[in-house]
């Protein structure tokens, strides 16, 4: 049991940190799994809603919205907002309002 607790400590600790750090492919990444229905770096066709521009704080909050169940419409958004926390919510609305539209 000792040899095994200076391992899981260490784990945790990397877990923790790799989870803080979030580098701009990551976040990216995170962005893209939002391509589908809102197309590439959030400029969506027509009948979508384009993230591209979209303020920060409007995106943080239909996410959180979506993630809180506030939203009554029942679509995809419910359950991929689940999947994310705070800070990535948080980067991914960055990301999006950062691009052009």
């Amino acid at each position: 049991m000792q040899k095994i607790m200076p391992w899981l400590i260490s784990c945790a600790i990397a877990c923790a940190l790799s989870a803080q750090a979030q580098t701009p492919l990551q976040v990216r990444s995170w962005a893209a799994s939002c391509a589908a229905c809102h197309g590439t770096n959030g400029n969506a066709q027509a009948g979508m809603v384009t993230l591209a521009g979209m303020p920060e704080q409007v995106i943080v909050q239909k996410m959180q919205d979506y993630k809180a169940g506030r939203v009554p419409t029942a679509t995809l958004m419910h359950q991929l907002a689940k999947g994310y926390n705070d800070d990535e919510i948080n980067a991914i609305a960055a990301y999006f309002a950062a691009q052009k539209k």
